[in-house]
């Protein structure tokens, strides 16, 4: 990457990061775009956490100013869960039905898990560069071991995910390798579900074990060599129908 040359003392300065507040400002701005309610929904906690306060504290204990004290860290609290909870039910609800949904599940997971949130593999099938018909698979590891997540038309992602599922096995055997498919059918997962049902996985992978087998699934090819040729996988893009919703 080429970087600018520097011409002033200042032009090199890094960029003042956003305090603590303001990052809540920008993540509820985000968040009220795709759920205009969640103001509500925060107040709605944020006022039943001062009505437990006091009647627990007032009431109950009899320690009416030790009740308003504890109320206000409560009350923030409250409104930060709901932020959170609304926050992803809007993300899930933007993302489901979306190719590329599965990569964005995958952030939301807790540590201990390797993965990427871009596919492993594609199967495009034109040259447009629309990925809004491809069938894609992400991989991700973890204790439970590998588990390979599917996108797309059905028939093709059962080939793909086939085809993962060997080469992992290749450079990895013996390690238990899951297979998900994301969509509403018979035997799908929904996105929204997907880290759930990933975590419910039972670990039978010691965390040097896993280690180790990251390395080795780094040796597989990427995504680069499923596409077909001419096609950049860092230009890939939705197309604008799929982009704006059915």
């Amino acid at each position: 990457m080429a970087f600018r040359k520097k011409s002033s003392s200042t032009d090199g300065a890094t960029p003042k990061q956003p305090g603590r507040i303001a990052q809540i400002r920008q993540g509820y701005k985000a968040i009220r775009s795709l759920d205009p309610n969640v103001g509500w929904w925060m107040l709605a906690a944020a006022l039943g956490a001062l009505v437990v306060s006091l009647l627990v504290g007032g009431l109950w204990l009899g320690r009416p100013i030790w009740a308003v004290f504890f109320a206000l860290p409560l009350m923030m609290l409250a409104a930060m869960i709901v932020l959170n909870v609304r926050a992803n039910k809007a993300m899930y609800g933007a993302i489901e039905g979306r190719t590329g949904a599965a990569g964005q599940a995958l952030s939301t997971i807790r540590r201990g898990w390797y993965y990427s949130q871009e596919p492993v593999a594609a199967d495009v099938q034109n040259r447009q560069m629309d990925l809004s018909n491809a069938a894609v698979v992400f991989r991700a590891l973890g204790r439970p071991g590998v588990v390979l997540i599917g996108e797309g038309p059905k028939p093709r992602v059962t080939r793909l995910l086939e085809a993962e599922r060997k080469k992992v096995s290749r450079v990895a055997p013996g390690v238990p390798v899951h297979l998900i498919t994301i969509g509403e059918g018979e035997g799908d997962i929904r996105v929204r579900k997907l880290v759930r049902a990933m975590q419910r996985l039972k670990p039978v992978l010691t965390k040097e074990e896993t280690s180790v087998v990251n390395k080795r699934l780094k040796s597989l090819p990427g995504m680069r060599d499923a596409l077909p040729a001419g096609v950049d996988p860092t230009k890939v893009r939705m197309s604008r129908k799929a982009l704006r919703g059915r």
